[in-house]
């Protein structure tokens, strides 16, 4: 391993370099988050109305989220797999990279009209989303139980920043393109494919030593002397396990649908009412900025409150999305920015919520593989979310998509009291880890 063993026996055995490493990676973690949001704004922006443009219908118009989504999905599980064999930097870093990739490559298909290479840049495309999303876990793995939704929420906060810049940049970088002789809805993704390598370059050159490999050395450690100190918790299997894993991961599966169901449609549905693409970039942009700004905030009610309770939060405040979405008038910019501000707060309690019961229930040697394939099936669900929601508005309103998006939501409420059942030993193991 790059670390070597030398590197992994000085952490090993002292608290005090675990706590140093750990706030270095949360700072490594924070500047890549920069870079990697404002790489990810691209798709959700834009994505859509590039493939309307070129496929000239709008009941295709979801397939690029589509895509987008299904390369995440792909690309969760080997970023998974190689974090946990060669440690968070290997991982992430090649996720950032191959995502940097795509993004070009749907600068060219918009330039050659080129349907084929669109959809093939759009699922390369998806792995830095993915790998994007993938980042909060480093943050977390030198984490004690009662700092993990902090961490979380943190690694978060800072996407915010470039997420929010990056669909208020439409417009100029727009310009840009045209001014190099590239259609203007190419511009998102030239930032994209900029952003996306700078996010691996940082993880790359500074996440050392890997806060995995040595929160898997302190874990083996303490296996073998339970009295040894450090800042993550001992390797035996957290009670309620299974249960916490599927809990945590409906959580997530069913904020993702309802999330990027809607707002795939969105930039369609202002179109279609006579938006312009610089209002559009600043509704997304608001969402983008409730998808994450919130989340120190959240973090710390995850923590104080419940992962339950948090994850009831989400369920309904995603239903007062959908409703105000389907209500409000389509020409009037102030409840369509209400409704897409609900729509990403609701996602970032689900995903914090549900991101904390996961991590709770796995240990350090089979955690980065059980989060890779978890954020797998998220984003399957939300490439299912993107597919379908084109042919919904199409064949009916984007007001009912709406309002199915935010019913759906309110699964979260039976699945979380569900996850109240169960054996009393199972129960209380639960529980604990919720306070």
């Amino acid at each position: 391993m790059a670390e070597g063993s030398e590197w992994i026996q000085t952490y090993k055995h002292s608290p005090e370099k675990q706590q140093q490493l750990y706030r270095k990676t949360l700072m490594t973690v924070i500047i890549a988050q920069l870079f990697g949001g404002a790489g990810l704004a691209a798709g959700v922006t834009v994505g859509a109305l590039l493939a309307q443009d070129m496929l000239g219908t709008d009941s295709l118009a979801g397939i690029p989220s589509a895509l987008l989504t299904l390369g995440a999905a792909s690309s969760a599980w080997i970023v998974g797999r190689l974090s946990g064999r060669y440690g968070r930097r290997a991982g992430l870093t090649t996720g950032f990279l191959a995502g940097g990739v795509g993004a070009m490559g749907v600068v060219f298909a918009a330039i050659a009209n080129s349907l084929p290479l669109l959809f093939l840049s759009m699922l390369i495309y998806g792995a830095g989303t993915s790998t994007n999303l993938q980042t909060r876990y480093a943050g977390t793995d030198l984490a004690g139980p009662k700092q993990r939704a902090r961490a979380i929420s943190l690694a978060m906060v800072f996407t915010t920043f470039g997420a929010v810049a990056g669909p208020n940049l439409v417009g100029v970088m727009g310009q840009f393109a045209t001014s190099v002789g590239a259609p203007a809805l190419a511009g998102p993704f030239m930032l994209a494919s900029t952003a996306f390598v700078l996010a691996g370059l940082v993880l790359w050159i500074w996440l050392r030593p890997d806060p995995y490999i040595v929160a898997k050395a302190i874990a083996e450690a303490q296996a073998t002397n339970p009295t040894q100190g450090g800042v993550t918790a001992k390797p035996s299997a957290p009670a309620g396990r299974d249960r916490g894993v599927l809990i945590g991961t409906t959580v997530m599966v069913l904020t993702q649908i309802v999330m990027v169901a809607i707002m795939t449609m969105t930039p369609i549905h202002m179109k279609h009412h006579g938006h312009g693409l610089d209002a559009v970039g600043m509704v997304i942009g608001i969402h983008v900025a409730a998808m994450f700004l919130p989340s120190l905030v959240t973090g710390i009610l995850v923590d104080k409150l419940g992962r339950i309770f948090m994850s009831c939060a989400s369920g309904v405040t995603l239903l007062l999305a959908g409703l105000l979405a389907a209500w409000a008038p389509a020409d009037s910019m102030f409840w369509l920015i209400i409704a897409l501000a609900l729509l990403g707060l609701g996602w970032n309690f689900g995903l914090i919520s549900g991101t904390a019961q996961l991590i709770d229930a796995t240990t350090p040697a089979t955690r980065a593989r059980t989060q890779g394939t978890v954020d797998v099936l998220v984003s399957l669900a939300g490439a299912s979310g993107g597919a379908l929601s084109g042919m919904v508005v199409a064949h009916s309103s984007f007001a009912w998509l709406s309002l199915a998006g935010g019913f759906l939501s309110l699964l979260l409420i039976p699945v979380v009291i569900w996850s109240r059942r169960g054996s009393a030993s199972s129960r209380e193991g639960v529980f604990k880890s919720f306070k």
